[in-house]
């Protein structure tokens, strides 16, 4: 007896041995169960799906010898003659061959006629798609009102093509494309049946190759049984399959845990010589870190348990923003293949930008720290217990520095910008701290206006605002006065708010709180910033943080525990705030970070409260003006508060 390949040796003669299609299934076996029968199906899907084998089982089940059932026996003569393809009473018809109106009216002509020995007669119609119009048209009549015994199943790979008068008439099903786990599955059970040996591996990767098919997944096990010499072995069928093997792509994952740029180029090399597609490897490539991204953030939904304990570990190493901005790289430098010098010099450089752009390995979120030593790389470390050092703290090499510097005050004799001639080290101290008062002390300037444009734009904190001349200014007294008492109300529930800022303060009150008090800290910190003049995310570092010591040589600060991605993401900034500091007070200083629940009131926090101020005022201001009540009575308008920008 001559070889049959395994694609027709193991068709699924029943329902219950249909795989990936329960869909389907269930709706058969319920109308074959129940006697609710349609005179026309239609099967629509990709190649290898189970079209015509689910036509055969239900022709099966039409005209099985037992009756009528969703089980049919499979070993009467109506069975095994639908099998062999035999059947008198089922006739398989490929539209892409007969497609003309003469074939389809040959076929016609002959359904009136009663079945010769089954129950029903069924016309299998593949590819229906392909049929002229004159064809559909021909069939229309018929096929709305067939004699009893006449069933139709129409196949298709592109329902799109067909008639919307055909597809009214026919029960539509769609078949889905194979799972690879349903496929890894059967071709294991079928391995073990014609007890051939095979790594499991190798099974990943046909079912991979097959792209939801089960028929190419057998043709291809039959090339692979053929390659291995009566085996399946996984090295073997990447050879066979000219694809990149998961070897190589694990191997560019752990150079790229190391940031070993030479181990990643060795790879590139070796897959050079093998003559292995890099868009193909790059494909791969982002493929296995999108799977590694879902284990990472859903691991239940990677049903195969050997792919999952493979990738876990890979999951624990790469943070989640890192995977994510991994699978862009890679599907980018997939893109931009074709306007590399050549493949190897596109894959090389995505390898390298890959390296360039992994970040240093954050230290964990829990009691631990992380601390830069000399040359700046970050370690972490155990911290004491939280009253002897802060818990999550970010610390900086140690030097000395003046008592006045680490009070805010800076260094006698320091040039003033605008004169060009030496401060004395009391108005040093006050410039930076708090901002100039042009007009007396009655008139202090308020914290926004002090901002320089640049820090303004990079900052987070403003959000609303696209330039410095957007930056609203503080409203007039009148305004406020003359308000609704909106605005009085914002202002008296701003947290941590300095004197400094407000208009309404008595001359005798001090422009700062008593020193020691911790709305002292704050609002030193907060001028802090301002004179430095901080932008990008520097200055949203330094605006999330509170001021929680000073000492000689020595800062404690307090990041909200809200943003500490801004250290674990960017541990290059907390380096800038230490040099932009110490650059200030003329002295190295030591900056050190804990992360934590905000006992005062950062910068941040004050800035958004100042702008609820203005933005309360200005709400305010224009609910009451003439003009705009006009408005609001005449034509029923509405006023947008979230459109009120203050002026």
């Amino acid at each position: 007896m001559s070889y049959q390949v395994l694609a027709r040796k193991w068709r699924p003669k029943s329902f219950e041995t249909l795989v990936g299609q329960e869909h389907v299934v269930r709706a058969l076996s319920h109308a074959l169960g129940t006697g609710r029968l349609h005179h026309a199906y239609l099967f629509t899907g990709t190649r290898g799906v189970g079209k015509t084998t689910i036509s055969r089982i239900l022709a099966k089940s039409l005209n099985c010898e037992t009756g009528v059932t969703a089980t049919p026996c499979n070993r009467c003569d109506a069975c095994l003659a639908i099998d062999a393809d035999r059947f008198p009473d089922y006739v398989e018809m490929d539209a892409a061959s007969n497609r003309g109106v003469d074939d389809m009216a040959a076929l016609l002509d002959k359904a009136v006629y009663a079945p010769v020995q089954g129950r029903f007669k069924v016309y299998m119609i593949d590819e229906v798609h392909m049929l002229t119009g004159h064809a559909f048209n021909a069939m229309l009549k018929t096929l709305e009102e067939p004699p009893e015994h006449v069933k139709f199943i129409l196949a298709t790979t592109d329902p799109q093509k067909i008639p919307v008068t055909v597809l009214s008439r026919c029960l539509q099903f769609n078949l889905k494309q194979m799972p690879q786990v349903h496929i890894i599955e059967h071709l294991q059970k079928l391995l073990e049946a014609e007890e051939v040996e095979f790594e499991p591996g190798a099974l990943r990767h046909l079912a991979k190759a097959a792209n939801g098919s089960m028929r190419d997944a057998l043709s291809l096990l039959d090339q692979a049984i053929a390659h291995g010499a009566g085996k399946v072995m996984e090295g073997q069928v990447i050879d066979m399959l000219g694809t990149v093997g998961d070897d190589h792509l694990f191997e560019i994952l752990d150079a790229l845990d190391a940031a070993d740029a030479a181990t990643m180029l060795a790879v590139a090399d070796q897959m050079e010589a093998r003559s292995l597609s890099f868009d193909a490897a790059l494909q791969s490539l982002a493929s296995l870190l999108q799977r590694v991204a879902v284990v990472q953030l859903a691991p239940g939904a990677v049903a195969d348990e050997y792919e999952r304990a493979r990738l876990a570990r890979y999951a624990q190493i790469f943070a989640p923003e890192f995977l994510q901005l991994a699978y862009q790289i890679a599907i980018h430098g997939r893109n931009e293949l074709s306007l590399a010098p050549d493949e190897f010099a596109g894959f090389t450089m995505t390898l390298l930008r890959l390296v360039a752009f992994r970040p240093e390995q954050p230290a964990p979120l829990g009691d631990d720290a992380i601390s830069l030593d000399s040359g700046g790389r970050g370690q972490a470390r155990a911290m004491p217990g939280p009253k002897s050092s802060p818990r999550g703290a970010v610390e900086q090499p140690s030097a000395s520095v003046p008592t006045a510097a680490a009070r805010g005050q800076a260094p006698a004799g320091q040039a003033d910008a605008s004169s060009g001639t030496a401060a004395p080290p009391s108005e040093s101290r006050a410039l930076a701290t708090e901002p100039a008062s042009p007009a007396g002390p009655h008139a202090a300037t308020p914290p926004w206006e002090d901002l320089p444009e640049e820090a303004m734009v990079g900052a987070a904190v403003w959000e609303g605002y696209g330039s410095g001349s957007d930056v609203p200014a503080e409203p007039d007294a009148d305004r406020r006065a003359g308000s609704s008492g909106a605005a009085q109300a914002a202002h008296a529930v701003v947290p941590g708010r300095s004197a400094a800022a407000s208009p309404d303060r008595d001359a005798d009150t001090p422009a700062r709180p008593p020193p020691g008090s911790g709305q002292a800290a704050e609002d030193d910190w907060h001028g802090l910033i301002r004179a430095l003049g901080l932008g990008g995310l520097v200055r949203e570092l330094a605006q999330h943080c509170e001021l929680i010591d000073r000492s000689p040589g020595a800062m404690v600060l307090r990041l909200s525990s809200a943003h500490r991605h801004l250290l674990q993401l960017n541990r290059g900034i907390s380096e800038k705030l230490q040099a932009e500091l110490s650059d200030h007070f003329g002295a190295p200083l030591r900056v050190s970070i804990e992360v934590g629940d905000i006992e005062g009131v950062t910068p941040a926090q004050r800035d958004q409260a100042e702008r609820a101020v203005r933005h309360a005022a200005a709400v305010a201001s224009l609910e009451k003006d003439p003009f705009v009540r006009e408005l609001i009575e005449r034509f029923d308008a509405t006023l947008l508060e979230e459109s009120v920008k203050p002026l």
